[in-house]
């Protein structure tokens, strides 16, 4: 097939790339230019937010699929369909698990109950769109440079799922671990055992909240799959790792690969220190399901997750982020929460 990838030189990207790589497809990839390509896939260079003014030299790449890997709002969704309608097969859109009304409850944008979990491609999604402060979609740009004002996946996958003439594909993405982590989500663990701390502190409500996850080869490989079965036309996917393990469960496997012999502490929010707290309710859990893609594409990860865990932290400890959070790492803070502890949890049990 001659797969045409927007965006798909970044953390996730370069991962699918390789996988359709070795599954001797033809690839494009169309960017901005600041990345080599990797070896053997044609080149377009342009601006996403200006997808138009490059239409004809992406047209003339013939694509098969399209997977678009950085739309940001409904309007770019408009201007992916017009362009490939008659030109393209299908369409592959990357979403988020944030379209669900779950994340909102979260974040205190969204009233009402709690929503039931596992949230399935059929939960409810948000009802307020656009729902981010200015400000925090200044600090979301400086790690994601493609995300725009008007970012919602919500809208785009309106659009791309509707269209009456060029089949689209909607795959709602987990939170994405392994290297090249923009997010750097396991290094809060992996630098505090590293700095051989002999205590860890998780404020209670944090301790037992559950989110999806996905191993970043494991995501690529699902994505390969999506992009190249014909049966997944029309349908949107969910695509994370099953049991979703709580964030204390997730720091005890750090743990046990690191080889840690120290406590974890959960506390009373009271008596947790000011830079551990997370803002949102935590009550809300975040648990999905993955069953569709599973048993409508017998989709399986290709890597384990205690691989997955050990290839992480070694990326982790190997390229710490640029620029660290002081706050963040506020040991003497930590030690004197220890002091007046309230119960430990072993690292092992």
């Amino acid at each position: 097939m001659r797969i045409l990838l927007l965006g798909g030189n970044g953390f996730i990207g370069r991962f699918v790339a390789n996988a359709l790589k070795q599954q001797g497809h033809v690839l494009a990839l169309f960017h901005r230019g600041t990345t080599a390509v990797p070896a053997g896939v044609q080149e377009i260079r342009g601006n996403r937010n200006q997808l138009s003014a490059s239409a004809q030299e992406l047209k003339r790449f013939a694509p098969d699929v399209v997977i678009d890997f950085v739309i940001s709002s409904g309007a770019q969704a408009e201007d992916l369909m017009k362009i490939f309608r008659g030109a393209t097969q299908r369409v592959t859109m990357l979403s988020s698990i944030d379209v669900y009304r779950a994340v909102g409850i979260t974040h205190g944008t969204e009233s009402g109950p709690l929503q039931e979990v596992p949230l399935t491609e059929e939960s409810e999604l948000r009802r307020s769109l656009h729902p981010y402060a200015p400000e925090s979609m200044q600090l979301v740009r400086k790690i994601f440079s493609w995300v725009t004002d008007d970012y919602d996946k919500i809208p785009a996958e309106r659009v791309v799922m509707t269209d009456p003439d060029l089949p689209g594909t909607v795959v709602r993405l987990p939170m994405v671990y392994g290297p090249g982590d923009p997010l750097h989500r396991f290094y809060p663990v992996v630098k505090r055992i590293a700095d051989r701390r002999r205590h860890i502190i998780f404020p209670e409500p944090l301790a037992a909240w559950r989110s999806p996850r996905g191993y970043v080869e494991n995501v690529a490989a699902a994505l390969a799959l999506i992009a190249t079965d014909e049966r997944a036309a029309r349908r949107i996917y969910n695509v994370c790792e099953e049991p979703s393990f709580s964030e204390l469960e997730w720091a005890r496997k750090i743990a046990e690969e690191m080889r840690w012999d120290g406590d974890f502490l959960v506390l009373p929010i009271e008596r947790t220190p000011q830079h551990l707290l997370k803002p949102g309710n935590a009550a809300q859990q975040w648990t999905a399901s993955s069953t569709r893609i599973r048993e409508e594409l017998g989709y399986e990860e290709p890597v384990a997750i205690e691989e997955a865990i050990r290839r992480t932290i070694r990326w982790e400890r190997e390229n710490p982020p640029g620029v660290e959070s002081l706050a963040q790492f506020d040991y003497a803070a930590e030690d004197a929460a220890v002091a007046g502890q309230h119960r430990s949890v072993p690292s092992g049990t």
